[in-house]
């Protein structure tokens, strides 16, 4: 509540002259005479409170004889009634007080920026009206020129009815530090859960920390997403065993991964809000927004913070060291649309969403930034990827990345000789995956915010010692999962099927491992439906590689992590077609949307354009192979992810949209653990299924 002072009155007098006068007649009949009288109205009147207010002496040469009124006292409308000639007919006027704006009653804070940058002013401010009510209106700001050091002074001017308040806000503008300023950027990307090694993991983050500590730089510890899905430890804690021991290893910021939005549509992501909420640090994100999801909504806020809060969303944020300044914000690809299930979760260009951020960084005199993304070193151009966030963004120093599993030895550079008109250089980090390694960036600015030097290394955390207390953190939840871990199957694996990424991976290229799992779907779907033909598993889906020896539980889980049912949808030939082009056409590049395929083969080239690379298409019929005829209807097997357009495959959300798919609500884990354990000895090989005629000899 705030107290009114006294309000002094306008100095600006609304005259009435009798010219302006436009009377209404209207004929009354007292009640005590029966003598019929008029009543006049005249003119509405408008002034300011306070101001005074001339009236009309005469009407038609009869003499006017007015009641008092207060024009301090305010009111909406004030009704002035007077008499005029002989037969006192009454006249009437209405008098309208009009409000204006007395004083401002926010009060801004003193600032304290560097020269270069601007303040930080509030749009709008709480102003005080004649009535005693508060209104928040918006404010116009002088302009202030920060070229120099010393004390200046912002003023924020309100105008209302001719009458305008101001406000000054000081603001101390200190001199630049112009020495040169270092920082280690340790960080994680892709973790998925593994958490055997992270005890041996903390034991590098601490002794890298003392080693920037001794001489004398700032460090900070950073993870570019994916910490959901992919190992025993999510399937049973919900990332809360991966959270404990990044609170310990105190992780400075994380950007959201694609995966850490896979529960949507089981729990409304309430596993994300406990992993953010619990977190003892924030996390930063540029292009997502999370305002219509109930969960989530309270706890970003789309602005750039010197003071992030533990366990909140923000687009950036200001670390300071010494006087200088380093921005940080977080991407996230697009693609999470349509290869998890982020909900009403939604995703905005990344592009328009860093320019954005580094515009906000820059106006407020931080030209040291750093992008946290998650959308791959070298991912589909037609999405986005680190390289081409280096390109087309000016004003990034370093892109520190995740999403692709891309191993970089050490940094790379996009500068002008790949950018022509490129000022200066970007360079992109990314540590490759399941927290094999730690990456390590040791960089150093100038004041002007120029990178002068840096050097990058991967450092393999398997030769380290554990760290005491986080094997200890560890142990509980190791316990848990260890008797699930170890139970047979009762399948021994003769060959290891190994799960590559890279230039061969499991996401461009055929595998014995993929094989396998679309040979068990293939059987499964037949034992509910005896006119399934082909199977499909994309190989985002496939995590990780089979050991050769006694199969596990624990195995079959680790490679098929996300909980997928088994569905079976109804396509044509044409859409098959439409299927396999969308899988093969990134080629050789990594497509977490690549099928694996049984009960079919087929051959496209990947030097072909874009949407017509598939060349041959054959499905096994009772042993012969034979052309797949476009026009007619096929029955696949699939998992309940891609059957509803998951990983791009939009001809399965057609199917699923029209009421094609059926879910058969069977575990894809437990088909392969049966599937396995059918064959007993399992002897998979890589057997033509796929073929990229390119890639063959003349």
């Amino acid at each position: 509540m705030y107290k009114s002072k006294p309000l002094y009155a306008a100095a600006v007098a609304v005259a009435l002259t009798t010219s302006a006068i436009v009377p209404v007649a209207q004929t009354t009949v007292s009640a005590a005479t029966h003598v019929k009288v008029k009543t006049v109205k005249l003119k509405s009147l408008v002034f300011t409170k306070g101001a005074p207010v001339k009236l009309p002496a005469t009407y038609k040469g009869n003499k006017i004889t007015w009641k008092k009124y207060d024009t301090h006292i305010f009111n909406r409308y004030q009704t002035v009634k007077g008499t005029y000639g002989k037969k006192k007919s009454p006249i009437e006027v209405k008098i309208h007080v009009q409000n204006y704006a007395v004083k401002f009653v926010d009060h801004v804070k003193e600032q304290t920026i560097y020269v270069g940058e601007k303040p930080v002013l509030p749009k709008k401010l709480a102003v005080l009206y004649a009535t005693g009510r508060v209104y928040d209106k918006p404010v116009h700001w002088t302009k202030v020129d920060t070229d120099e050091s010393g004390v200046k002074y912002a003023v924020a001017t309100y105008k209302r009815l001719g009458k305008t308040i101001t406000l000054k806000a000081k603001i101390n503008v200190l001199d630049m530090n112009k020495d040169d300023f270092s920082i280690g950027l340790l960080h994680t990307n892709d973790t998925h859960a593994n958490l055997d090694k992270a005890a041996k993991r903390a034991t590098v983050i601490k002794e890298l920390r003392a080693s920037y500590k001794a001489d004398g730089k700032p460090s900070l510890l950073l993870d570019a997403g994916d910490v959901f899905s992919g190992s025993l430890y999510f399937n049973k804690f919900r990332g809360q065993a991966d959270l404990e021991l990044m609170n310990y290893m105190k992780y400075d910021l994380m950007t959201f991964g694609n995966h850490e939005f896979d529960l949507g549509d089981q729990d409304n992501h309430q596993a994300l809000k406990d992993f953010v909420t619990n977190a003892k640090f924030p996390f930063i994100s540029a292009n997502v927004d999370f305002s219509k999801n109930d969960l989530l909504a309270g706890l970003q806020s789309k602005t750039i913070t010197t003071s992030p809060a533990k366990g909140h969303i923000y687009q950036g944020v200001i670390k300071e060291y010494k006087g200088q300044k380093i921005g940080f914000f977080g991407l996230t690809t697009e693609e999470t649309a349509e290869i998890s299930s982020p909900g009403t979760v939604a995703f905005a260009n990344y592009i328009a969403s860093a320019q954005a951020a580094v515009k906000k960084f820059e106006d407020r005199g931080v030209n040291k930034i750093v992008a946290l993304t998650h959308i791959g070193f070298d991912d589909n151009e037609a999405v986005d990827n680190d390289q081409l966030l280096a390109r087309n963004v000016d004003g990034i120093d370093v892109i520190v990345g995740g999403h692709s599993h891309t191993k970089l030895e050490a940094p790379v550079v996009v500068g002008g000789k790949d950018v022509p008109g490129k000022t200066e250089p970007t360079i992109i980090a990314q540590a490759y995956q399941y927290g094999d390694f730690l990456g390590n960036l040791d960089l150093t600015f100038d004041y002007k915010g120029k990178l002068t030097e840096y050097s990058g290394s991967l450092i393999d955390v398997s030769k380290a010692a554990e760290d005491a207390k986080a094997a200890e953190i560890l142990k509980p939840y190791a316990d848990q999962i260890a008797e699930l871990k170890n139970e047979e199957v009762g399948a021994n694996i003769v060959n290891e099927l190994v799960n590559p990424r890279g230039e061969v991976s499991v996401r461009n290229s055929e595998t014995a491992l993929g094989n396998l799992i679309t040979d068990g779907m293939l059987k499964k779907a037949k034992e509910y439906n005896k006119d399934a033909v082909i199977a499909m598993q994309n190989g985002g889906g496939i995590r990780a590689a089979i050991n050769a020896g006694p199969l596990t539980v624990g195995e079959v889980l680790t490679t098929l992590p996300f909980g997928n049912t088994l569905a079976t949808a109804k396509m044509t030939g044409a859409e098959i077609k439409d299927l396999l082009e969308i899988s093969v056409g990134v080629a050789p590049i990594e497509n977490g949307g690549f099928l694996h395929v049984s009960g079919m083969k087929f051959e496209y080239n990947s030097k072909n354009v874009k949407g017509e690379r598939v060349t041959k298409m054959e499905v096994d019929n009772n042993g012969t192979l034979e052309a797949i005829d476009p026009a007619k209807t096929y029955v696949i097997a699939t998992n309940a992810f891609t059957a509803k357009g998951g990983d791009g495959l939009t001809p399965f959300a057609t199917a699923y949209a029209e009421g094609r798919v059926t879910d058969l609500g069977l575990s894809d884990w437990e088909n392969l653990r049966d599937f396995t354990a059918s064959l007993k000895e399992v002897n998979y090989k890589i057997e033509g299924r796929i073929v990229d005629t390119a890639t063959m000899p003349n």
